[in-house]
């Protein structure tokens, strides 16, 4: 989709035309989907998030800035990931039990990853526990700092270092595993 296209579309959403908005939601839906499932595995907990994530992509449309190419889609993931942060801290808390600095380092190399294939890589951070996958997730696919990870789940720097540490070495464990199986 082009840049006219796209604010054409953006332009459609804002006058509620439903035309348009049931193109954004079927462009969308899918990586959208994909975003929230990074955090929320229950499939009736996606579907709400998502619900939610549209009911508020459509109703806050006019706080949307063009950007340049991709800026819309950035901006819905970041309603969903929000959406979906919400339902995990209302869930549980993240506090980690062990200081940062009596972790040990994590075995991944850059190369180990580098061969797993996707799916199956998508389904190792899957199936981490609930905090590491939310640390894990924020930190790398959405780039967050230490800092904005704790604000945005309420907890301290150290702990979300901590949880990410772990989630490291568990998925380091899980490609260790994955490669004696090839």
């Amino acid at each position: 989709m082009n840049e006219s296209q796209e604010i054409a579309l953006v332009q459609g959403v804002l006058s509620r035309e439903p035309a348009s908005m049931r193109e954004l939601y079927d462009r969308h839906i899918g990586y959208l989907a994909t975003v929230c499932h990074r955090y929320i595995l229950g499939e009736d907990d996606r579907k709400d998030i998502l619900q939610e994530s549209f009911i508020k992509i459509f109703s806050s449309i006019e706080r949307f800035q063009y950007r340049g190419e991709g800026s819309l889609r950035a901006w819905m993931a970041r309603i969903v990931v929000n959406e979906a942060l919400g339902q995990l801290r209302k869930n549980k808390g993240f506090e980690s039990v062990l200081p940062v600095e009596e972790l040990p380092e994590p075995l991944v190399e850059d190369e180990d990853v580098d061969t797993i294939p996707e799916g199956v890589l998508l389904d190792m951070i899957a199936s981490l526990p609930e905090g590491y996958r939310t640390v894990l997730n924020l930190y790398v696919f959405e780039e967050r700092s230490h800092r904005e990870i704790a604000q945005l789940l309420s907890i301290k720097e150290s702990s979300s270092a901590s949880q990410l540490h772990r989630a490291k070495s568990l998925l380091a464990q899980k490609i260790k595993e994955y490669k004696k199986q090839l």
